[in-house]
């Protein structure tokens, strides 16, 4: 697989289009294996004849409903995130990935605020649009704003589910 930069072509490496994949596996396969290990131990507790360790582990057969719960829940928004991210780029309907960084990596707070201006005066002409709130969410992470990205792109995913 090759993509333009600059002009030229590069080969993209196998981890370039698979690491992100890999690294949620791996994390999954870690989370599957600490609530197997709270299940056996809330097992256990719950064998003791004493009331407190019984109770102990009630609670403890808690935790692992909470991270399946968490777990499915990320991974679904991940898939759709990423299956409306991959029509948007078939479109060529991607925000470019053009803002200027710190020799660190980050993205320049100034320069990410006045984009976002402009994906979000978008999202208010389009309210109905799912796309113009994928770029609104991608703007919001460029920005910092972790939570308003998350809302953004849940709505842009409940718009694209509706029509």
């Amino acid at each position: 697989m090759t993509e333009p930069a600059g002009g030229t072509e590069h080969t993209v490496s196998w981890y370039a289009r698979h690491g992100e994949k890999i690294w949620v596996s791996v994390i999954i396969l870690l989370l599957l294996a600490y609530m197997s290990l709270t299940v056996h131990r809330a097992w256990l507790l719950l064998q003791d004849p004493q009331l407190i360790a019984k109770a102990i582990g009630a609670a403890l057969l808690i935790l692992p409903l909470v991270g399946a719960w968490a777990l499915i829940r990320e991974v679904l928004f991940g898939a759709r995130m990423s299956r409306l991210a991959k029509v948007l780029e078939a479109e060529g309907g991607l925000p470019p990935d053009n803002l200027p960084r710190t020799p660190g990596g980050r993205i320049v707070q100034e320069a990410a605020d006045a984009e976002f201006e402009k994906y979000k005066a978008e999202a208010e002409a389009a309210p109905e649009d799912w796309r113009s709130w994928f770029r609104l969410s991608c703007a919001y992470d460029a920005a910092r704003d972790r939570k308003r990205a998350r809302e953004s792109m849940r709505h842009a995913i409940s718009l694209s589910r509706q029509g």
